[in-house]
């Protein structure tokens, strides 16, 4: 008896998931994913806005991995750069990639700012690694957080696990509001996954 494979990427993906690329990219990128033998568990939400939590991040080749499937999926997800960053000519291109621009300096603070843009956009992921570092660390950055409850939009979360090279779309959590429980709640449900350097993560006793 023939079990069949499961599919590198979702076969449906909602019509709220935020879109960006052609038939070029999307092949292009599902070929790469291919060749790595790497393949996307579980189903994305039909959300138009959501701030998207990335962990375990534990080497650079987790970006090695995402980029692709980012093609593939064809998903325009934002990302945060400072305002500096986007001079002529690559100003059009990082917008059109999904590129937010920031002032660390501006009132109101980060969190503010892409607050901010998620009312300005009818569609808009953001994507955030929320340990802000490859190396070990005992706190996350509470950064995404803040942006969520200042945007009042739910936070998906979506781990690398390399031991089984897969991409887990894992859960769609909805903030309270209580940073020390959200975070805490976040971090436990990234425990079960392994990243490319297991020593680097976050031990479940510092978490909590």
């Amino acid at each position: 008896m023939t079990v069949a494979k499961k599919p590198t990427i979702p076969a449906q993906l909602p019509e709220e998931m935020p879109r960006v690329g052609n038939w070029f990219s999307k092949n292009f990128g599902l070929m790469i994913v291919k060749l790595l033998g790497w393949r996307i568990q579980g189903e994305f939400p039909p959300e138009k806005k959501l701030m998207v939590a990335l962990a375990p991040h534990t080497s650079n080749w987790d970006f090695v991995v995402a980029m692709p499937f980012i093609m593939a999926l064809r998903l325009k997800a934002s990302w945060l750069m400072k305002k500096e960053a986007f001079f002529f000519p690559f100003k059009g291109l990082f917008m059109w990639l999904g590129g937010i621009p920031t002032d660390r300096g501006a009132a109101g603070g980060m969190a503010k700012q892409v607050a901010s843009q998620f009312k300005q956009n009818e569609k808009m992921w953001v994507a955030i690694t929320p340990e802000g570092t490859r190396k070990k660390t005992a706190r996350w950055k509470n950064g995404f957080l803040r942006i969520a409850y200042a945007a009042n939009v739910p936070v998906l979360l979506i781990a690398w696990d390399f031991p089984s090279k897969s991409i887990c779309v894992d859960s769609v959590y909805h903030p309270t509001g209580d940073l020390e429980t959200d975070m805490r709640e976040i971090q436990k449900r990234f425990h079960k996954y392994k990243g490319r350097n297991p020593s680097n993560q976050t031990d479940l006793n510092e978490a909590a």
